[in-house]
């Protein structure tokens, strides 16, 4: 049985850095792309940034380019999202996926396994 937990989120200021981890667990899991995304309020849900299955590949929304990191450790079963200079707009439930693919344009249509969510609060 396949397990995504997310794992990190918390109110912070704007400016501040935070990471995020994601932990799975189950059979073949490791063959997956492991992807983050958010949802705000009202909003749908969308892409952040995907991670291949060997953590060489990686994609990334332009809203997140340039200030926001994914990395994966295989042999820890883990994904973490490195945000820094942290932005009102980024409040929002984010969520780690496995998926058949790491790209913003397939990775929401090919998520296999969801996480519950973690809420990052950025506070003005």
């Amino acid at each position: 049985q396949v397990q995504v937990a997310e794992f990190g989120g918390r109110a912070v200021q704007a400016g501040d850095s935070l990471t995020l981890s994601c932990a799975v667990s189950g059979p073949t899991v490791g063959n997956y792309a492991w992807n983050w995304f958010r949802q705000a309020p009202g909003k749908e849900r969308q892409f952040i940034a995907g991670v291949n299955w060997s953590g060489v590949l990686k994609d990334y929304a332009d809203s997140a380019k340039g200030r926001f990191t994914v990395s994966r450790d295989n042999a820890q079963m883990r994904s973490t999202l490195l945000m820094n200079d942290l932005k009102p707009e980024d409040t929002a439930v984010y969520y780690c996926a496995a998926a058949s693919t790491y790209t913003e344009d397939k990775a929401l249509a090919n998520v296999r396994y969801w996480g519950h969510g973690t809420q990052v609060t950025v506070l003005e």
